[in-house]
């Protein structure tokens, strides 16, 4: 079977993540800035994976335009999200419930893959919205345990990431 991983990632943990899948299912591997260059539709799995931001998986909207054509040539197709929050947490399974529609859902598999936050290789406009999150959560009147807790891990740059997570999207792909 003939596969691909393309991938956008902003601080490197989607990159991480592509590089894991790609070796472990000797797959080909590819940035999302360099698929011009590729024809999907000779591939029989294509897995696609992005970062999140604000429970949005960016560059999600390029896979989804190729999504039915791709689904109607009979393609596997995989959609892999990685985010700054831990893959436990609540909000993580309300935000992957949202990002593919129902239709969609009949077309590609959706899995979380927990990155973390790195500073030093966020552009400007992300390091400004992470550190505001952080600083209205410390500043809410009724801030929570949970929110004080939150706001001094995004402070920071960490690394959650771990390549249990990929087996079940190798799994899928084989």
């Amino acid at each position: 079977m003939k596969s691909i991983v393309i991938y956008n990632s902003q601080t490197g943990f989607t990159k991480q993540y592509a590089e894991w899948i790609s070796e472990a299912a000797g797959c080909e591997c590819v940035s999302l800035k360099k698929i011009r260059k590729i024809k999907l539709a000779d591939y029989d799995a294509i897995v696609f994976g992005s970062w999140c931001m604000a429970g949005t998986l960016m560059k999600l909207d390029w896979f989804k335009k190729q999504m039915p054509s791709l689904s109607a040539a009979g393609k596997k197709l995989i959609v892999f999200a990685v985010g700054a929050t831990p893959a436990e947490a609540p909000e993580v399974a309300a935000e992957m419930k949202r990002m593919l529609s129902e239709e969609e859902k009949q077309m590609a598999k959706l899995f979380y893959c927990p990155g973390g936050l790195n500073y030093d290789n966020m552009n400007w406009l992300s390091k400004t919205m992470m550190k505001m999150l952080a600083k209205m959560l410390m500043s809410k009147k009724d801030a929570t345990k949970k929110d004080i807790k939150k706001a001094e891990m995004i402070l920071n740059s960490y690394d959650i990431s771990d390549k249990k997570y990929i087996a079940p999207i190798v799994s899928e792909i084989k």
